[in-house]
């Protein structure tokens, strides 16, 4: 059964000056990497990194992230989402960032999520997270709905997700949360043949799909990689970047 995986590592680096973040993601379509300095309370560097993605304009975006800095770290990972407009960014880039910045603020030393979702089976799955080696979330999930446990059951992926996790969660419960619920979500893309596209599509949902950049925007072909039989291998490339080795 083929299945969706993605792993998020985050580690810290004390600094002469300020505390260095730096957050790896990898998953089937997206290789990113974040790294972030914080010193006296507020956000004074951070960059961006596509080793692999699946447009061409995919790395541009991490220009976007230098609108978060001056700004104050935020122990709600999702708080990005109110600093910026999250269309004119890379979703993964801001995301990854939201989590870096999370970790920063709670003074974390490090983290890690592992999350599989294997292909739906007449549109149902069961989709997991994992966090610093102990499973954490575990939903049954058909279509686009979770159908338990609770409190998640009758929870929809799509609209409103955010807005309720945040308001009925502790932050770091949020976090997972929504953490897997994109995963959930984008997992569909294993059951369609994204090599076939010759551009982003013009959705405005993200810096790639914004009308004006969608035709300019082209497909990686080959970009897709498959972890289903091979979890070992996600973020294996970021090791010694990791460890602030290179």
């Amino acid at each position: 059964m083929p299945v969706f995986r993605r792993r998020i590592l985050i580690k810290t680096d004390p600094l002469a000056a300020g505390v260095r973040y730096r957050a790896a993601l990898e998953d089937d379509f997206h290789h990113f990497r974040v790294e972030l300095v914080v010193r006296d309370g507020r956000i004074v560097s951070l960059r961006g990194e596509a080793p692999r993605h699946p447009y061409s304009l995919c790395p541009s975006a991490a220009d976007q992230l230098q609108l978060l800095i001056g700004t104050a770290p935020d122990a709600s990972a999702h708080a990005v989402m109110r600093l910026v407009d999250p269309g004119q960014q890379c979703t993964h880039l801001l995301e990854l960032s939201g989590l870096a910045i999370a970790a920063a603020a709670r003074a974390l030393p490090q983290r890690r999520y592992d999350i599989e979702v294997p292909l739906r089976v007449e549109g149902r799955t069961q989709a997991t997270l994992d966090r610093d080696g102990t499973q954490l979330l575990a939903w049954d999930v058909q279509d686009f709905d979770i159908e338990g446990p609770p409190p998640y059951s009758g929870i929809g992926l799509r609209q409103g997700m955010a807005r309720w996790a945040l308001a009925n969660l502790s932050e770091d419960m949020a976090e997972a949360a929504l953490v897997l619920r994109r995963c959930a979500v984008i997992s569909m893309g294993k059951n369609r043949p994204l090599d076939a596209q010759k551009h982003a599509r013009p959705t405005s949902a993200c810096f790639a799909q914004q009308q004006e950049r969608a035709p300019l925007a082209l497909r990686q072909v080959g970009s897709t990689w498959n972890f289903t039989w091979r979890p070992d291998q996600l973020c294996r490339d970021d090791q010694a970047w990791m460890d602030f080795k290179a």
